[in-house]
């Protein structure tokens, strides 16, 4: 593939999360377009997302989670640290281990 058009995409697809993610309180429908528009682009064009792009997706269902909004953020309270994120469309709750 074209260095150039695989640039552009993942452009494309770093906006739209950003956008997504701004506009998660006011207009959550609107939110969720550019959520799933942007694992569109990722996917026509055999882009791999990027990790800090690909954490505000649920693991289970795929759908757009913005932090806070419409997920519950919880620390772990054992010997592990960890942060618990949990979606509130499926409830699918993953674990993101703190490294100390």
């Amino acid at each position: 593939m074209n260095p150039t058009v695989r640039k552009i995409a993942l452009e494309r697809m770093e906006i739209l999360v950003n956008q997504a993610i701004s506009n998660a309180r006011t207009n959550p429908d609107l939110s969720e377009k550019y959520g799933k528009l942007a694992r569109r682009i990722g996917t026509k064009y055999n882009i791999r997302m990027p990790y800090d792009l690909r954490i505000v997706f649920c693991k289970k269902c795929k759908s757009f989670i913005a932090p806070g909004i419409n997920s519950k953020i919880r620390l772990g309270r054992s010997s592990v640290k960890s942060i618990r994120i949990s979606c509130n469309f499926c409830g699918h709750v993953y674990r993101k281990i703190i490294s100390t």
